[in-house]
């Protein structure tokens, strides 16, 4: 038996913390990256789960979900087992990614659903040179 723990989230970022463009670039140019975002858009999967359900080793599993961490694409949460051994867990964390060039510097634009419960507003950030 399982249950999730919504609020555990893994690292120590802040909503002050934002991705740049570029990681968010990289990650969605990224072969493996995109079956991950697929796979986990309806369910959390841990990466064992994702490893199987992408056909991918663990090890690239693992390192593809930080790189998604990393670019806020995929939120981190603890799936709690009533045995005793949890495990982290991954779900796409976005609806639309919004590319576009304005002030003379690519802003890229994060959109979580309205009345998501655990979603945000969305998270917008912009550079000049990236």
């Amino acid at each position: 038996m399982t249950a999730m723990n919504p609020t555990a989230a893994r690292g120590w970022g802040t909503d002050d913390d934002q991705a740049s463009p570029a990681a968010v670039l990289t990650a969605l140019e990224d072969d493996a990256c995109r079956l991950i975002l697929e796979a986990t858009a309806d369910d959390a999967l841990t990466a064992t789960e994702i490893s199987e359900r992408c056909d991918i080793p663990m090890s690239t599993a693992y390192r593809k979900v930080e790189m998604l961490a990393e670019a806020d694409l995929v939120d981190e949460r603890v799936r709690i087992n009533t045995t005793g051994k949890h495990a982290t867990e991954y779900r796409t964390s976005f609806d639309d990614v919004v590319v576009s060039i304005a002030d003379g510097g690519l802003e890229v634009e994060i959109a979580t659903a309205e009345g998501d419960a655990d979603a945000g507003a969305g998270a917008s950030f912009a550079t000049a040179d990236d």
